[in-house]
């Protein structure tokens, strides 16, 4: 698979404040990756670097395997990393004829991307018109002109309310199903597990982890359980190789897994202890347990 970008322990200090720290992460063409974090976790000052906004302290990046410098790269990137800044007196038709003629792109693109983002009927309305969240399509629409090979967006559901924030991740999906590679920075877990394949994980500046999103929710998770006899279901499940350990949780027994056991095969096994269960239900901890854990740990580790 083909390599958009790549960074090398990328490093940024602002005097006495370390951004970034040695980062280093790849971008795959055709997926979809979040860099996800609290806000100050170095998540904007990476993707201002990328962009040749922000100058970086050490470190490097290459964009499509080095075959391009950054501003020819540039070229096929599409990114909007601040708020939507277009003349307010001016219809989104027009706003958008004038980012053609800068980046020297034909006016045939503009409905064809209004269009992709939901805004062609309000295209002769002016700016000063629209809602956050209209404004916030007509920039995606602007960073799309160019047919970029990656899109960029840093915080892009911020401040929308929840039909605002549906609408740019029904955007986003819509914009990867054609093949767009797309980056985009939250500290929003939810919207980052509803869209992304990938995640970056970042905390003060430095990268936790790397990888796929199923990756980092794939831990076996844990059996909720519930029988007649409750004590004889907790000896027999503390028992089992595979769990690891167990809790009691109102009415029902948690069962934590350290190694992968079916719902077929954990029933069987009760049943062979003459325990039938009654209610017997696999958990997957969700991509915020994980993230909490994972940037509790480092704390706890740091201090």
């Amino acid at each position: 698979m083909e390599t958009i970008l790549t960074i090398n322990n990328l490093d940024k200090r602002y005097g006495a404040v370390h951004a970034v720290k040695n980062a280093s992460f790849e971008i795959k063409k055709g997926n979809v990756y979040g860099i996800l974090g609290p806000n100050g976790s170095g998540k904007s000052t990476t993707l201002g670097i990328i962009l040749n906004v922000v100058n970086k302290t050490s470190g490097n990046y290459s964009w499509f395997g080095g075959r391009l410098d950054t501003h020819s790269a540039l070229k096929k990137v599409g990114a909007i990393i601040e708020r939507p800044n277009f003349y307010p007196y001016m219809t989104a038709h027009q706003n958008l004829k004038l980012v053609c003629d800068i980046k020297g792109i034909p006016y045939s693109k503009i409905d064809e991307k209004l269009d992709v983002v939901g805004l062609l009927e309000r295209k002769d309305s002016k700016f000063r018109t629209y809602s956050l969240g209209m404004k916030q399509r007509l920039a995606i629409a602007s960073a799309l002109l160019n047919d970029p090979e990656i899109l960029i967006l840093d915080e892009p559901t911020n401040g929308l309310d929840p039909q605002g924030i549906r609408q740019i991740r029904d955007i986003i999906k819509h914009i990867a199903s054609t093949g767009t590679t797309i980056l985009l920075a939250s500290h929003l877990l939810d919207e980052v597990e509803k869209v992304c394949s990938h995640v970056v994980v970042m905390r003060r500046g430095e990268v936790l982890y790397t990888g796929t999103v199923s990756g980092m929710t794939a831990n076996e998770g844990f059996y909720e359980l519930k029988a007649a006899d409750m004590q004889s279901l907790k000896s027999a499940v503390q028992s089992h190789p595979a769990i690891t350990a167990t809790e009691e949780n109102e009415d029902k027994l948690l069962a934590y897994l350290n190694a992968p056991l079916s719902g077929s095969e954990l029933n069987r096994y009760l049943f062979e202890k003459g325990i039938c269960a009654e209610h017997l239900i696999l958990r997957r901890y969700s991509l915020e347990e994980q993230f909490i854990q994972l940037t509790s740990n480092t704390a706890t580790t740091n201090q």
